[in-house]
């Protein structure tokens, strides 16, 4: 029976030890510090940006300002604004862009209005396609950078995609922002640097015309940027990450809305875990391509938080074991685990982190993720599984 035990115990780390390894690698690779940006190379294409709002009324204006900065001559901005009940429409109006209006009370979520946008545009359509949140800032020179590298690689191009916690937030704010960091920027620009492809994020993507006019889009799928990642890269276009090209966003002050955002996210990964991994897994060995196993790989690590409670877990029964047993091999590989998870976070705050939060904060980080077992609970018993527009703070 010991040995029954051990053996379990031990299987349950190996499997829990590859997304830890996997994240060590990409904390490793990414430590270097970055080139500073280059200018884009190549001819800069005939550029369209679509941005889908839903309820935007207070933000989406400067949205379509910040873009229209960067806009040349022959360049488009489309704002649909998609079951709106607010002036949605109107503001981005008058803030310059294009807009379309879309109702249809059963397809509803951001898939179905990107597939809109779409459609819409094809009436003119342009080389490379942009898609901005309606709540998020380009930084300066973004919408260039991501135009050149898609039109002249013929891939989807992925900018770095960062949140911030609004001024004056808690510390649990800061910590969800460096999280974000870590899985958006650390992880990436590791995999880059191996010459891998990332995960398309939702915002800042760009697209040749001919690849995202053809691409399934019209679904309500709660992480429908992932899914569209994971479909482009079977077809043998995975995306590149830009970390020269930068979007911005700020997490919701309000409780209900970072409740929302947060399930959304949370939910929608662990289910491509669940729904997609083993189905790109068993692409990958059928093409034979490293760069499948990769993205693989990389959506097989789930948030920062549920991999650290999973390996606290393992640990916790590792150690319960050896005490009563005195079986020593799953405490000793449950520690190494734990161990590499550590130092894969200690080398993303160094670089990346200490910015954004304090050494006193990481402390305060391990009660924030025992607060998150009930969102991870409820996975299994009320599962988010359509999207659902956070609520902004301005409702």
């Amino acid at each position: 029976m010991t040995f029954f035990v051990s053996l379990l115990l031990l299987i349950a780390l190996a499997i829990g030890a590859i997304p830890v390894l996997v994240l060590l690698l990409q904390a490793i690779l990414a430590f270097p510090r970055a080139r500073p940006a280059t200018a884009p190379e190549g001819r800069r294409p005939r550029v369209a940006v679509l941005i889908p709002a839903h309820n935007e009324e207070n933000g989406v204006g400067a949205t379509v300002a910040n873009v229209l900065a960067q806009l040349r001559l022959g360049d488009r901005v489309l704002v649909v604004a998609d079951n709106c009940g607010d002036g949605t429409a109107a503001a981005a109006l008058a803030a310059g862009a294009e807009v379309r209006e879309r109702f249809d009370a059963h397809l509803r979520g951001k898939g179905y209005a990107l597939d809109f946008g779409v459609r819409c545009l094809a009436e003119q359509a342009p080389e490379v396609l942009l898609i901005v949140d309606a709540d998020c800032l380009l930084a300066v020179g973004s919408v260039d950078r991501l135009a050149c590298l898609a039109l002249h690689s013929g891939r989807p191009v992925q900018a770095l995609d960062l949140m911030r916690a609004p001024p004056d937030s808690g510390p649990m704010k800061k910590i969800a922002e460096f999280a974000w960091a870590v899985k958006n920027f650390v992880r990436p620009l590791g995999f880059h640097r191996l010459g891998l492809p990332c995960q398309l994020m939702g915002t800042g993507m760009a697209f040749p015309w001919k690849m995202i006019s053809s691409a399934s889009l019209a679904n309500g799928h709660v992480v429908e940027d992932m899914k569209l990642g994971m479909e482009l890269a079977k077809a043998g276009t995975p995306a590149l990450f830009c970390a020269d090209a930068m979007v911005t966003s700020l997490f919701p002050v309000s409780a209900a809305g970072a409740d929302t955002q947060r399930a959304r996210w949370e939910h929608g990964h662990i289910s491509m875990i669940l729904a997609e991994a083993p189905g790109m897994f068993a692409a990958a060995l059928r093409q034979r391509n490293l760069t499948l196993v990769a993205l693989a790989l990389d959506l097989c690590v789930p948030p920062v938080a549920l991999l650290t409670l999973l390996v606290l877990a393992l640990f916790a029964c590792a150690g319960l074991f050896c005490l009563l047993s005195g079986a020593q091999a799953p405490l000793f590989a449950a520690t190494l685990v734990l161990g590499a998870l550590g130092t894969a976070i200690m080398l993303s705050w160094w670089r990346y982190g200490r910015q954004i939060v304090t050494a006193r904060h990481l402390l305060i980080a391990l009660f924030y993720m025992f607060l998150k077992i009930p969102l991870y609970l409820r996975f299994f018993v009320r599962r988010q599984v359509e999207w659902v527009r956070a609520q902004r703070d301005s409702e």
